[in-house]
């Protein structure tokens, strides 16, 4: 998409926005919309569907599922279970009447599991889906989680909050001008910000499709209420980091070294404070490692988890479609 295409975009109607996005479209045909607690999540299932073993992927802010969609794709071997959380991608962005904690994410997560009759999971989470899966720890380190957790892989998200340094957008959005910020906010301003935060440069169609999905279901309104989870990372610090500390299953933190947000001492400190953690460095990439390097990153994991590493399409940096594997 061009930079005029893109300021078109900023004004049009959701619907037009999904259309115009073949990833967007591609993604949603392969899940549904289910309910859970009162809110209709958007999930997405892929496997044996009488397995009770998956890989359980959690995305970050302010993304969606699709993040990990060409890194899934080059995967093979257990069940794949992925959701878009509450406010995010193509669930619900309720106004009111939802909190947005990660804790009611958490729960949202394990009623997805339930209906499934989900008995292990491999947890693989990124930016804000790390805290998430510290809530399941949590839970699990005091006998309440319903489910076994097999393995952890954690990527570039900022559990020790204290070491985070915020974008001038999560900055703005935790301030008074967060309404005033989310009137104006564009896709010009959007792909910008990404960018500053990316070691290797986005096709323009995973940029759109972000900003579609962001948008969608009045999703920029919601921005200021789904944020607030940077302040239960304050909050629920200790509930949520101590656990690490006594994790016995074998665990992976997975960084992009150029992230200028979770930054490198983030990952070293991961790795340090969880027993027999393995460091995996991206050296090149940033923030979002599924985004740029899919097929390095689906290497790394299945060779973590013993897993069959399947042959698909992928994408070179200039976005054009190529054979990797």
């Amino acid at each position: 998409m061009t930079e005029k295409r893109a300021r078109a975009a900023d004004s049009m109607p959701e619907q037009e926005i999904a259309r115009e996005n073949e990833l967007v479209q591609a993604w949603f045909e392969r899940g549904g919309i289910e309910r859970l607690g009162g809110i209709d999540c958007f999930v997405v299932d892929q496997g044996d569907p009488d397995s009770d073993v998956a890989m359980l992927w959690l995305h970050g802010f302010p993304s969606s599922s699709l993040d990990w969609r060409a890194v899934v794709d080059r995967m093979s071997g257990p069940r794949m279970l992925l959701m878009d959380f509450p406010g995010f991608g193509f669930s619900a962005k309720p106004r009111s009447g939802y909190s947005y904690s990660l804790v009611d994410q958490a729960d949202r997560v394990l009623m997805m599991l339930a209906a499934r009759d989900i008995r292990r999971v491999h947890l693989v989470a990124h930016d804000m889906g790390t805290s998430v899966a510290c809530e399941l720890l949590a839970r699990r380190e005091m006998g309440l989680l319903p489910v076994a957790v097999e393995s952890v892989a954690l990527m570039n998200g900022s559990v020790f909050i204290e070491q985070a340094r915020l974008t001038p957008s999560q900055k703005l959005l935790r301030s008074p001008l967060a309404g005033t910020y989310t009137r104006v906010a564009s896709q010009r301003l959007f792909r910008w910000q990404i960018r500053k935060i990316l070691g290797r440069p986005l096709a323009d169609d995973e940029l759109a499709a972000m900003w579609a999905l962001m948008r969608r279901n009045d999703g920029i309104r919601t921005l200021p209420q789904t944020i607030a989870y940077v302040d239960e990372r304050y909050r629920f610090y200790q509930r949520w980091t101590g656990p690490l500390a006594q994790l016995d299953v074998p665990a992976q933190v997975i960084w992009g070294r150029r992230d200028p947000v979770a930054v490198p001492a983030i990952a070293e400190r991961l790795a340090a404070t969880i027993p027999g953690a393995e460091l995996e460095w991206m050296d090149d990439v940033g923030h979002f490692p599924m985004l740029e390097a899919p097929e390095e990153l689906a290497v790394i994991l299945a060779r973590f988890l013993s897993l069959p590493y399947k042959r698909s399409p992928g994408r070179d940096r200039s976005g054009r479609l190529v054979a990797v594997g």
